[in-house]
């Protein structure tokens, strides 16, 4: 028997049992998944996951401290992801670091693609990805087409301005030009129609020109040359960018707190209850350990996970199929 076929085995082995006890209740979520019986790779997410021997995770190049490329670093020569793939010695900061802790209480491989974020959000992955760490916020929107997991750190985000700039509050960007990454929570509350379920959120500008950008590092560059009258970040975002010498300033008001969650494609067209249920229950692990938590110490100098460990994933009221 082959190495690889071995690893199937084992995998469907024990994708019985996590499915047999994603059944029996205890973690949160785990009522969504009530069979005992075997699950099947071709039709249940989680036991694809296992059977395989990889999680497929979600990577973006330069975006610190969340994800980045280790530089020079060379593919792991043992690996079962996939050639278009990165290995996970390949990639770092505190989103990657999360898909590796996920990955390792799953008991599998991690493996990470890069398809923009905008591909993410819209959903209908196909089967390049399993799940999503990101730093995506809960939102309503995003609930339409992909599953939310435990939020695994809670986010405040702020108002990011040029050093020279004469704005020292929220109010004073009434009408100005404000950026944020496109697709993204930033962008919905700019235009009020952000809805995070369990959060209140109120818009503390009037008639903000919005402005997006794919990813926030050139947006806040702009925004320290004068091209953007401010631009709207999660702080440790904009925070990275001051450590590392652009001149910016944080205005003191929060526009509001989101809770970053693992995504799951709700169009795979297999079952994704065992998998939900089962990540939650890993990540709900981290935070309670104090591992996810010495994570965020170390890559944002902040304890930003204690907030989203009280969150209550059953607030987002998702069906999980």
């Amino acid at each position: 028997m082959r190495r690889r076929d071995i690893r199937c085995l084992l995998g469907c082995l024990a994708a019985i049992g996590a499915f047999a006890t994603a059944g029996c209740g205890g973690a949160s979520g785990s009522d969504n998944a009530t069979s005992t019986t075997a699950a099947d790779p071709t039709t249940d997410k989680l036991a694809q996951v296992l059977a395989r021997g990889t999680l497929v995770g979600y990577h973006e190049a330069d975006y610190p401290p969340q994800s980045m490329d280790v530089p020079g670093a060379k593919r792991l020569a043992n690996t079962e992801c996939a050639e278009t793939q990165l290995t996970a010695n390949q990639v770092e900061g505190f989103d990657a670091d999360t898909t590796k802790l996920v990955a390792k209480g799953l008991g599998v491989e991690a493996c990470f693609a890069t398809p923009s974020w905008t591909e993410i959000t819209a959903g209908n992955w196909g089967d390049r990805l399993d799940i999503a760490y990101g730093s995506g916020s809960i939102n309503a929107d995003r609930m339409e087409r992909l599953y939310m997991t435990q939020p695994y750190y809670a986010v405040p985000n702020y108002y990011f301005v040029a050093r020279s700039s004469a704005a020292r509050h929220a109010h004073d960007l009434d009408g100005k030009r404000i950026g944020s990454c496109a697709s993204c929570s930033h962008e919905m509350y700019l235009n009020g129609v952000l809805e995070i379920p369990g959060v209140d959120i109120t818009l503390n500008v009037k008639n903000p020109k919005v402005v997006t950008f794919e990813t926030e590092q050139p947006g806040l560059k702009a925004t320290a040359k004068g091209s953007l009258d401010a631009f709207l970040a999660a702080q440790p975002v904009g925070k990275a960018q001051i450590d590392v010498g652009v001149p910016l300033r944080q205005l003191p008001e929060v526009a509001f707190t989101y809770y970053p969650s693992g995504f799951v494609d709700k169009s795979s067209g297999l079952s994704s209850a065992a998998f939900v249920a089962r990540v939650n229950e890993i990540v709900q692990g981290l935070q309670a350990d104090g591992t996810l938590n010495a994570k965020s110490n170390k890559w944002f100098g902040h304890d930003y996970v204690k907030a989203a460990a009280a969150y209550d994933i059953a607030s987002v009221a998702q069906e999980v199929k």
